[in-house]
């Protein structure tokens, strides 16, 4: 392919990016969102909309994801919205899957469009990673995720793999193993505060964090953090 062509999708490509976000961001009411009401319209809104219909919304919600990760969009809120939408359990496997195919969508996109543009920015500022992944790219790639992705931004967590040119794969199953973890914990936050928002007529940050459902995973994922980050001193930073 021309790199004429290259670039007629690779612009096509931002400009789809930037309409989506348009044309989501422009369903949220800005002016509401200190007022707790609202979410609770939303909650019941939204429960209406998923127990009408389980196996469409599930549909829609994976397909929404899988576009959104290849969009560059951010993981976390999808997590949190998954567990609102079907709990922790649902909420978790659906968004492993959907998180992991966009994301690995987003690296083939990069790799065949954007990959000179790739490692031109960032192979000189990741090149002490390159060796170590080259060693076992599924090994490594998959601690990378169990590390959070080392602090790195998700989206370029994504391409990063270009610059080692990791298998299609590899790529797909060291992320879905490596998210899980972190997955089911903000699924469970996004569950514990879909059951809080239902219950409550007025929000309290310390009612909230008292709730089971939403300290237990807090710990957890504080743990997770604390083992992601010996897993970077141990393995990336040595």
């Amino acid at each position: 392919m021309s790199k004429t062509l290259k670039l007629f999708f690779g612009i096509s490509y931002l400009i789809i990016l930037f309409t989506f976000l348009y044309f989501i961001f422009s369903f949220i009411e800005i002016t509401r969102l200190d007022d707790f009401q609202y979410y609770k319209e939303l909650q019941t809104d939204l429960e209406k909309i998923t127990s009408e219909n389980l196996y469409l919304n599930l549909f829609v919600f994976f397909s929404f994801s899988i576009i959104w990760i290849s969009l560059l969009g951010f993981g976390s809120p999808l997590l949190i919205i998954s567990g609102i939408l079907f709990g922790k359990w649902l909420g978790t496997f659906v968004s492993l899957i959907s998180i992991s195919l966009g994301a690995l969508f987003l690296y083939l996109i990069a790799k065949f469009f954007f990959k000179e543009i790739i490692l031109s920015l960032l192979k000189d500022k990741f090149n002490k990673y390159l060796t170590i992944f080259r060693r076992n790219e599924f090994t490594y790639f998959l601690f990378f995720r169990l590390a959070g992705g080392l602090g790195i931004p998700f989206g370029i967590q994504n391409i990063l793999p270009v610059l080692f040119n990791i298998k299609k794969f590899n790529y797909f199953f060291a992320s879905f193993l490596g998210f899980a973890p972190m997955f089911f914990i903000l699924n469970s936050i996004g569950s514990g505060l879909n059951e809080y928002i239902k219950m409550e007529e007025n929000f309290s940050i310390i009612n909230l964090l008292l709730k089971k459902d939403i300290y237990l995973p807090i710990i957890f994922f504080l743990i997770i953090m604390f083992i992601s980050t010996k897993i970077k001193n141990k393995i990336f930073d040595n």
